[in-house]
C-alpha cells in the first residue's frame, strides 16, 4: 500500500469545525455535577443484568431441584 505524498489536511484545521474556547467559569459549571448520564446508564445496565440473573435463578434453576 502506498502512502500518498503531500500534506494532509484534517477537518479540525478549518476554523468552522473547531469549537469556540470557553472560559474557566463555564467549564467548571459544565463539570460541576460530574458524569450523571454515564452513571445512570451503568446503574440501569447493572440492575438489568442482576434482574435477569435472579429471574434465571428463581424461574429456571430452583424449580428443577437439586442435582443428583
Amino acid at each position: 500500500m502506498t502512502v500518498p505524498t503531500g500534506t494532509h489536511h484534517s477537518a479540525a484545521a478549518l476554523p468552522e469545525h473547531v469549537a469556540d474556547p470557553i472560559g474557566t467559569d463555564a467549564a467548571l459549571e459544565a463539570l460541576k455535577h460530574g458524569p450523571r448520564g454515564a452513571l445512570f446508564v451503568a446503574a440501569v445496565s447493572v440492575l438489568l443484568l442482576l434482574g435477569s440473573w435472579l429471574a434465571f435463578y428463581f424461574l429456571l434453576f430452583l424449580p428443577r431441584g437439586p442435582i443428583g
